[in-house]
């Protein structure tokens, strides 16, 4: 099979595009794109004989029925610099090759994350794993930025001492805050690529990571535009409802109330509530 070239991506290629403080992420290569899908999907060798709009109609078919190996077949390679807690959530996602900085080997960088005042935020009293909306205090939040940073200060000062004493570095490093950046080499094929998005673009994610993956999204989008459509057609933009959901739905859809209850009825209407936004971005555009 012969190499696929994707100018789209190929314009992209080794481009660091910043993220948060001190972070990037840059696509280092990758392998197929668009027509390698669609060749593996009708195992042909070559550009195939097909038109653009039967690959379109194919790779739509594909995302739509989750035939997912043909996408397994294009595989991209990034080298992404984040901090910690943000590789710490990133790695649960594990069918990736990754080949990270190792501070037994590397003296790590003074090199921390300090959010932006608008990304601090109060705990959500809904989502124990989120923040509130709502807005904080201008001395709070002056008063969380001089915590973090002095801490981080403290903590590389120390970092230094230590490796200055010859204390090996695989030890001086454990008290290094998550905020510290770290790096790695990160290889993924697209299926398992538009899993990782799917949920690391979800609004519940975690804001900073959600940064990142609006990044990736968008080399993801270079190198198979039709697949990356067919993705947000299907997967992104879509709504799954459980059994208990469709009933409700069917009831609602007849003009009686449903019996949903508690977190169900919450996750029921936020569904209702995406299927309506959707709706109107549609019409709006």
């Amino acid at each position: 099979m012969s190499h696929v070239e994707v100018p789209e991506a190929e314009a992209l290629l080794d481009k660091e595009i910043k993220v948060l403080d001190h972070g990037f992420v840059r696509l280092v290569d990758y392998m197929g794109g668009d027509s390698r899908i669609v060749q593996s999907a009708r195992v042909s060798y070559g550009k195939g004989t097909k038109s653009v709009r039967e690959d379109v109609a194919l790779i739509d078919y594909l995302m739509r029925h989750q035939h997912t190996s043909p996408f397994e077949q294009v595989v991209l390679t990034f080298h992404c610099k984040m901090p910690i807690f943000v590789a710490r959530q990133w790695i649960r996602h594990r069918a990736a090759r990754v080949n990270e900085i190792s501070g037994r080997y590397s003296v790590m960088e003074d090199e921390f994350y300090i959010p932006d005042e608008k990304a601090i935020q109060l705990q959500s009293q809904d989502n124990r794993q989120g923040r509130a909306p709502h807005e904080v205090p201008a001395k709070l939040r002056q008063k969380v930025l001089e915590i973090l940073t002095q801490g981080q200060q403290a903590a590389y000062h120390d970092y230094q001492k230590m490796l200055a004493d010859d204390i090996a570095r695989e030890l001086a490093r454990i008290n290094l805050p998550l905020s510290l950046y770290t790096q790695w080499y990160w290889q993924i094929d697209l299926h398992n690529l538009f899993h990782f998005l799917q949920l690391r673009l979800e609004e519940h994610a975690q804001w900073e990571t959600r940064q990142y993956a609006r990044v990736i999204a968008d080399l993801a989008r270079a190198v198979a535009p039709l697949a990356f459509k067919a993705f947000e057609t299907h997967i992104l933009k879509s709504v799954r409802f459980s059994g208990p959901e469709i009933q409700a739905l069917a009831l609602n859809l007849q003009g009686h109330e449903h019996a949903l209850k508690g977190t169900c009825r919450s996750e029921y209407e936020a569904k209702l509530k995406k299927i309506k936004s959707e709706s109107d971005i549609s019409e709006t555009a």
